[in-house]
């Protein structure tokens, strides 16, 4: 067991304790928190608390969390569309649908199952059995490219130059409504939502800094093509900032994108062009993820 003490800020003062817990324990639901809960797992000022309790500013959370008890990680035979490959890393252009490394609710069927038989024991280590390999990740239905290790020292390089910002992310998205400037910056930090956990959202007072350079592509009677050019790699950052300035992405429900006549699986959004120095020869790599079917019938429509 692991025990959490928390001391409660004003801005929390007769929130819910499920609610108040979610907020300092990012990485829980709080379906899972209303769980331990209603198991005792949770103490306010030395006693147990029911579901219903608000918290003050004065009390004193105490959480005792279990043990994680991780899956066991099977590879399994997914075709890989590879993009790029040899004995340091691997980049392969991920299909919508599919998650990057397993979670809670997707332990089969995800990226890292497939790298697991392809690459079998060749995967970087650094972020453990449950993500072995990936050094970032991409949207469950966003498709396009994305970058595997498989070995530490290339994990370690890859990881740094995403931390500097140094590797080429160029997407490509279809959003609502006809942009006004061909070209533009968007400058607006993001952090987790105030309200809805689930989301991201600018966030001006705990964000952290998000950069996002787009240029018009092509544009319709109603909807604009644009590519979005990663300054830095913050969660949800296209999605967030494309609807902060009134475009958000076609077929984006969760950043509550106008309904459309299109049926549609999640975002409209591309990761197509990965360029990074590689971790053995220092030479500058660049590769370029095709459009899927989907996204090319959708313009041709449009």
């Amino acid at each position: 067991m692991n025990e959490f003490r928390f001391e409660i800020r004003e801005e929390m003062e007769d929130e819910r304790i499920d609610k108040c817990l979610a907020m300092l324990i990012d990485s829980l639901s709080r379906s899972f928190i209303q769980k331990m809960i209603r198991e005792e797992a949770v103490r306010v000022n030395g006693e147990t608390v029911k579901g219903s309790y608000r918290v003050r500013t004065e009390d004193r959370i105490e959480f005792l969390l279990p043990d994680a008890v991780k899956p066991d990680i099977a590879p399994e035979n997914i075709p890989l569309d590879i993009l790029y490959e040899d004995r340091d890393v691997i980049v392969v252009n991920k299909p919508k649908g599919m998650v990057v490394h397993p979670a809670a609710g997707h332990y089969s069927g995800t990226l890292v199952n497939a790298l697991m038989y392809h690459c079998g024991s060749d995967l970087s280590g650094i972020n453990g059995v449950m993500r072995p390999g990936i050094v970032h990740r991409i949207d469950r239905d966003t498709t396009g490219s994305v970058i595997a290790c498989k070995n530490d020292m290339a994990h370690y390089c890859i990881a740094a130059q995403l931390k500097e910002h140094t590797i080429t992310r160029k997407y490509h998205a279809i959003c609502h409504g006809l942009l006004k400037e061909e070209k533009g910056i968007i400058d607006r930090p993001i952090g987790r939502h105030p309200t809805d956990r689930k989301k991201m959202a600018v966030n001006e007072k705990n964000g952290k800094r998000a950069v996002t350079h787009y240029q018009v592509l092509k544009q319709f009677d109603h909807f604009s093509y644009v590519q979005c050019e990663l300054e830095t790699g913050r969660t949800h950052q296209i999605r967030v900032h494309m609807t902060s300035i009134g475009h958000p992405l076609l077929g984006d429900e969760v950043y509550t994108g106008p309904k459309t006549s299109f049926r549609l699986q999640g975002q409209t959004l591309h990761a197509k062009t990965l360029g990074f120095l590689h971790p053995a020869t220092g030479k500058y790599v660049e590769v370029d993820a095709p459009l899927p079917e989907y996204f090319k019938h959708l313009l041709e429509v449009l």
